[in-house]
């Protein structure tokens, strides 16, 4: 008898809903609070509209975490259909939905959680989700499957620049932003995640260097020589996003490459016009 095993992940991975389903990828989402409506994302506000508001509100919208209560109901829910639960989440060094998740998984009878923490976000974190879903139609066990999900981790990289740091700071996601504050309008910096929390890669002067600077980055592996699948990642600027897609398809056209987005949460703390990419071998 085959274990039944079921993939989550959180809102943040910005798998679109289609995706989502295609995949029997379940769902928690994470919120954003303008004042006192709370929207959850990708249920309530969608990111178009998301990016719509934020220009119409007086100040930066919070986000929150999902809470336990949501999570234990979720695997509940579960356990009706499946023996096992791949939980994989947002970086817990920027958040504590990981924890929550942990939390909800020992409360909850029946159903055997393996959380994950990406150390990572966005569609970077959904890579993790997707490969797992994936393993789950091949009949591999959980442990199977976070055996991959690690391996994954060593290959995986993921850059991106905000047009402005100032939302990152107020919300307190960078760390090491001490560093940057006296040149924070002049620069661009690149940003990545390092132990699992957000800190300065490189400080660039302008944005197309810094973008510049992330394909460099990315065509040194592709040049390697071994499959990436690769994200090219924005927030409300897909425009950029499909010229970079497109750049890159063309040296290199059997690599796997997708557009995606920076959702309301991330994008609450990135603000708009960023820009990210990211991969891993496949």
């Amino acid at each position: 008898m085959t274990m039944k095993v079921a993939v989550m992940t959180d809102s943040t991975a910005y798998i679109p809903g289609e995706l989502r389903k295609q995949h029997n990828i379940h769902m928690v989402p994470l919120s954003v609070i303008f004042g006192n409506e709370t929207y959850q994302e990708e249920v309530d506000i969608t990111t178009k509209d998301f990016y719509e508001k934020i220009k119409k509100a007086e100040e930066l919208p919070t986000t929150s975490q999902p809470s336990i209560g949501l999570i234990a109901a979720k695997f509940e829910e579960l356990a009706n259909d499946y023996d096992a639960v791949i939980s994989i989440h947002l970086s817990s060094g920027i958040s504590g939905t990981f924890q929550a998740v942990v939390s909800a998984g020992d409360m909850v009878e029946g159903i055997n959680v393996f959380a994950y923490d990406s150390e990572i976000s966005c569609i970077a974190q959904g890579f993790y989700a997707l490969e797992a879903a994936d393993m789950v139609k091949a009949n591999k066990s959980p442990e199977e499957i976070i055996a991959r999900l690690d391996e994954m981790k060593q290959s995986l990289r993921a850059y991106f620049m905000v047009d402005d740091l100032t939302n990152l700071h107020r919300g307190g996601r960078l760390n090491g932003a001490q560093a940057l504050v006296g040149g924070l309008l002049q620069i661009k910096p690149i940003l990545h995640f390092e132990d699992k929390v957000i800190v300065p890669f490189e400080k660039i002067r302008t944005r197309k260097k810094a973008i510049n600077r992330i394909m460099g980055m990315l065509e040194e592996d592709a040049a390697k020589g071994k499959e990436l699948k690769v994200a090219f990642i924005h927030a409300n600027d897909e425009q950029t996003a499909m010229d970079l897609q497109k750049a890159f398809s063309e040296k290199y056209p059997t690599m796997d490459t997708t557009i995606s987005y920076f959702g309301p949460v991330i994008g609450t703390h990135l603000g708009e016009g960023a820009i990210g990419v990211g991969w891993y071998v496949k």
